[in-house]
């Protein structure tokens, strides 16, 4: 498609006067009308400019001199979603796609080895720390958490979050995708989100009825075999719970070996495995430093994006969709300032309604988390590890090799328990860590210590996010609401009673010395309670901000289909469309809807994998 025309149009092609800057449509056509406007005829002497398969408008006129390029899809992302999309879509050759990231690219000069904050698996904290790859966001003070403003970092480079995240890789439980179903996204069930699951991956142990072996994601296990792994794997067995051998597929329940992104020592974002394979195609163009500000609308069809970069004002046309894939914060935040959302909370803003959506940002979810951390008394935790000779020693081996103990993110041990009795599948995480961590990573360790993440996967607090303002730059209020009820405070004070009681086994007797975090002194319900509210953080998983669900569900802001409801051309793609969060890790859940939506954008048919074995405990009537 052009800009002024569609692309392969015997004759004339037709443009429109109008005013200067509004949207007019011919056929599938969208562009920005000029003064003075002429039937072009097809002559050679036309200027005409071709970049690959994206096309732009350059004719002498000095009215037409800003080029108006247009694609057929334009995506708002280059995340954990957005790079997949780019890679699914520009496979069909005839389609063309523009890729708007907000942040840089993820490599310096092309080297992984330059981007070493970004590519050395253990390095993952260092982009906590700022803001170069990191929107470092703040919530609301928390009324239930002694009013805490906590920290949520989410990830603005190629990659997104993948790019920043501990490169754990959990699906989630099969029933969570049944849930999903029942909550409206009518097929969305473990039955079709398993084969996308498995399309997206490369697992290093081999293909089987879970696991893929020739997608583009690489999964592998952690190389280190450390005692303290072993010891967290056992010390779960000698409490009562199974080992799972794979608890993406059979059998969640139970701790075992986690499977990580991790692929020849580096990280393996989203970028790496989607987004790098696809560039050398000519129909795929990206740009970098772009903060996509508005939607453009012709009517109720999204025709477009409007975006700054390097302090210039640009916009780019879609002839078929614009897809939103930045996030479960980044996507609401653009819908509203687009005027799709709450009617009077835009209005009170300034902002003209397009579409009155009142589930945008709206049923904000995330995990909690918090660290039960046991002195080690023998010198073999990441202490030493973490000092200036041994660091320089560690890095010199990845950036040689990429080996060594700057190859692993280190979470290399976890599981998924019951709660209580009549739970139906796993509510609680464990992720362990032969470490210390202190405030995100971002102060250092002070003693041999280990850890483990512990925290409730279906929380029943819900939050919302809205816009501080109608400026695109200003961070939207985010409230998540942590804490708020009474069965989620329950469940917090369980996971850290279960947790040290499997620190309590006997397979950390060699190693187990005073407890650092709680503490000896919190005994009671009451203490550990203010231990929570004083300590619990969230595990990065925002979602669920742009729901997915029936047409008939007042709530809901896309369709089965990923279709922004009541708008044409538009959709959204990413984690924010859970209809409700699921038990364990957003990433690989993320990757998989951007696999299946690309499929529904394509017209294919839908995968499906009917029966497949799922875990059921021997019995409900206990806990373990």
């Amino acid at each position: 498609m052009l800009s002024l025309a569609t692309l392969g149009q015997t004759g004339a092609r037709r443009v429109v006067t109008g005013t200067r800057g509004r949207l007019m449509r011919d056929s599938r056509c969208f562009f920005t009308c000029l003064p003075d406007c002429h039937s072009v005829p097809k002559t050679r002497k036309t200027r005409w400019a071709f970049s690959n398969h994206y096309r732009c408008f350059t004719a002498s006129s000095p009215a037409a001199s800003q080029k108006t390029p247009s694609y057929s899809y334009v995506i708002i992302g280059a995340g954990s979603a957005g790079c997949v999309l780019s890679n699914r879509l520009t496979e069909d050759a005839h389609e063309s796609v523009l890729l708007l990231e907000a942040g840089p690219k993820d490599m310096w000069l092309g080297s992984s080895r330059l981007s070493w904050k970004i590519h050395m698996p253990a390095a993952l904290t260092y982009n906590l720390c700022d803001d170069k790859y990191n929107w470092y966001y703040h919530i609301l003070p928390q009324a239930h958490m002694d009013n805490r403003v906590m920290y949520w970092p989410r990830g603005r480079v190629w990659g997104g979050s993948s790019s920043l995240n501990a490169m754990v890789y959990i699906r989630g439980h099969a029933e969570d995708y049944n849930r999903w179903q029942r909550e409206g996204a009518e097929g969305w069930d473990y039955d079709h989100c398993l084969p996308y699951f498995r399309k997206a991956q490369s697992h290093e142990l081999g293909e089987n009825r879970y696991r893929g072996g020739s997608g583009p994601l690489h999964v592998s296990r952690g190389k280190t075999n450390h005692p303290l792994h072993r010891a967290f794997i056992e010390a779960g067995q000698q409490a009562g719970y199974p080992f799972t051998d794979d608890m993406n597929g059979y059998q969640q329940e139970g701790l075992g070996w986690m499977d990580m992104t991790i692929f020849k020592g580096k990280r393996w974002s989203t970028a790496s495995a989607y987004l790098r394979p696809a560039l050398p195609r000519p129909n795929l163009k990206t740009e970098v430093h772009c903060l996509t500000t508005k939607i453009l609308f012709d009517g109720s069809r999204a025709v477009g994006v409007e975006y700054t970069q390097n302090g210039q004002k640009k916009r780019a046309f879609a002839e078929k969709e614009v897809i939103l894939s930045g996030g479960a914060i980044n996507s609401p935040q653009l819908l509203m300032l687009s005027g799709v959302g709450n009617a009077d909370d835009l209005k009170g803003l300034g902002i003209p309604v397009t579409q009155h959506l009142p589930g945008v940002g709206s049923n904000l979810q995330d995990h909690l988390e918090l660290y039960v951390q046991q002195q080690c008394t023998q010198p073999i935790t990441l202490y030493k590890a973490q000092k200036p000779f041994h660091m320089v020693k560690i890095g010199l081996e990845w950036l040689t090799m990429f080996t060594g103990y700057g190859a692993t993110a280190h979470l290399e041990s976890g599981g998924f328990i019951r709660s209580r009795p009549h739970v139906l599948h796993p509510d609680i995480q464990f992720h362990f860590l032969p470490s210390q961590v202190i405030d995100h990573g971002r102060v250092a360790s002070k003693i041999e210590a280990y850890q483990v993440h512990v925290g409730p996967m279906r929380s029943t607090s819900i939050g919302w996010m809205k816009l501080k303002s109608a400026n695109p730059l200003d961070h939207p209020i985010l409230q998540p609401n942590y804490l708020s009820t009474d069965i989620d405070v329950w469940e917090f004070r369980e996971s850290v009673k279960l947790s040290r009681e499997i620190f309590a086994q006997k397979a950390f007797d060699p190693f187990r010395g005073p407890e650092v975090q709680p503490g000896p002194q919190v005994q009671s319900d009451a203490d550990i309670d203010a231990f929570v509210r004083q300590k619990a953080d969230s595990a990065y998983h925002p979602s669920c901000t742009c729901k997915m669900g029936s047409p008939s569900d007042p709530m809901a802001v896309v369709d089965s289909n990923t279709r922004v409801l009541g708008l044409d051309g538009l959709r959204v793609a990413d984690a924010s469309i859970m209809p409700s969060i699921v038990s364990g890790n957003l990433n690989a859940p993320t990757i998989m809807i951007a696999e299946k939506a690309a499929d529904i954008i394509r017209g294919r048919p839908a995968l499906a994998d009917c029966a497949v074995p799922v875990y059921q405990p021997p019995t409900l009537n206990t806990q373990r």
